[in-house]
């Protein structure tokens, strides 16, 4: 058993063949093309209400859109600040290299077809994006996306599907204009069929999550296959999301399937699953001051435990001073402004210029590397937020247990369990990427009626 290659390859869709009939199970309409089965799936309610596979799940601990604790003559508005970072599987870690601010006011630019992987960031085949929304000011919008390894047995770079998946995501929430916002399973067919429709995007496939923060303080998440996403509360964890796989290491994904292998399957067998963002799990929470969210792919899922990560992020937000102790009865309390921690002040071109350095990485020498990295460790990043800290330790943390062989991390654990026979021990080297984001809620006051 290969545990430590790419995981499985799935046959899910068939990319671009023309439609011979309309089926009312789209999981038995195998001539069905995959922008016909994408666009299907998101026109048509009707479909969505049959298949049981289309969940709508209800936070653990109660997502009520309706907040109790706040009065009538109180209005609350909340804002989210948002960092990444992230690191390629067998690349030395940078954290003032490998990190991405978002800065609201940037302005989204449409992908170009083709477009040159010297413009991406230094993630390998894990992708990811942050948008404020175009029809919800105050809004943000942000997903990963993890290229299936798999893909590279059959010649494809699984990176430039994944990769593409996020921008056209980007592109999609950032130029709606409806009076309706895209909901985050909307927004994930989106960017699927657009990646269907990319006349470069051979073959290919990822799994994906999406989250939508709104201005109310509610947060909506689609998740499909093995990423997946942590609310952490005040020294707890609040809600998580669980993995969807078919089999071990096998999870689901989004795929672009060439013709011609589809006949090779027909002709000798073999399993065709077909996932769709109609597959994905959504689940609704309410968010509150001081929230902290971690979205990530795989890569940090598969070497730090949940209790892990709020360790890391516990210890991080006490020391910045956001989160308090005020006495040991009284426990943990969030500081009334978060913005001193969050701002980027006037630092706000530095996330093009992190990003932009991460993806030019990869274009240099061994050499040039090292002296870059040197150079760094001795300026010290461009700017260090809140957000931005948490993201660079958590996957600091995630890489270094990756590489320890001694630690069982939580893929050896799932090994053994499957597995009993099989010697894995330590952690799983992978692509890693987090996007963090701070919770803030500012409250103004309103006369009554």
């Amino acid at each position: 058993m290969a545990t430590g290659a790419g995981r499985t390859l799935l046959l899910l869709c068939r990319p671009r063949l023309r439609p011979l009939r309309l089926a009312t199970d789209l999981r038995s309409a195998p001539s069905m093309s995959t922008a016909s089965l994408s666009c299907r799936s998101a026109q048509d309610p009707s479909t969505r209400a049959r298949d049981s596979n289309s969940r709508v799940r209800p936070a653990a601990h109660g997502a009520d859109s309706e907040r109790h604790h706040c009065h009538k003559h109180v209005r609350s508005t909340f804002n989210y600040s948002v960092a990444a970072s992230y690191i390629a599987k067998g690349r030395r870690y940078d954290p003032s290299t490998h990190v991405f601010h978002f800065n609201p006011y940037n302005r989204v630019q449409p992908p170009k077809p083709g477009r040159g992987k010297s413009s991406r960031p230094e993630s390998g085949q894990d992708a990811f994006f942050v948008s404020r929304s175009g029809v919800n000011p105050g809004g943000v919008a942000l997903g990963l996306a993890d290229g299936v390894g798999g893909w590279m047995d059959a010649g494809v770079d699984p990176a430039d599907f994944s990769h593409a998946f996020c921008d056209y995501m980007a592109q999609a929430v950032y130029e709606n204009n409806k009076t309706t916002g895209l909901t985050a399973r909307q927004l994930m067919q989106r960017g699927y069929e657009a990646v269907c429709h990319d006349p470069t995007i051979k073959a290919g496939g990822s799994t994906a999550i999406v989250g939508l923060c709104s201005p109310d303080g509610t947060l909506e998440v689609a998740n499909l296959g093995d990423s997946g996403f942590v609310l952490l509360r005040l020294n707890g964890v609040h809600a998580s999301s669980e993995p969807q796989t078919h089999a071990f290491n096998t999870p689901y994904q989004l795929s672009v399937v060439p013709p011609s292998m589809l006949l090779r399957a027909a002709a000798f067998g073999g399993a065709r699953l077909m996932d769709h963002p109609r597959d994905a799990e959504v689940t609704r929470h309410a968010l509150r001051h001081g929230d902290v969210l971690v979205f990530a792919s795989d890569g940090l899922w598969d070497n730090l435990f949940n209790q892990d990560i709020l360790r890391i992020v516990s210890r991080t937000m006490t020391r910045a001073g956001a989160w308090q102790q005020q006495s040991t009865d009284a426990g943990v309390h969030v500081v009334a402004d978060l913005e001193p921690h969050t701002r980027l002040a006037d630092n706000v071109d530095a996330s093009k210029e992190t990003t932009a350095a991460a993806a030019e990485e990869e274009d240099k020498s061994p050499q040039q590397q090292q002296q870059r990295s040197r150079h760094h460790q001795q300026t010290g990043p461009a700017t260090v937020t809140l957000q931005s800290l948490l993201a660079m330790e958590i996957v600091s943390a995630a890489k270094a247990a990756s590489m320890n062989r001694k630690l069982d991390g939580p893929f050896s654990k799932e090994v053994k369990k499957y597995f009993p026979n099989e010697r894995w021990h330590g952690g799983k080297e992978d692509d890693i990427c987090v996007v963090v984001v701070v919770v803030s809620e500012e409250t103004t006051s309103k006369a009554k009626l």
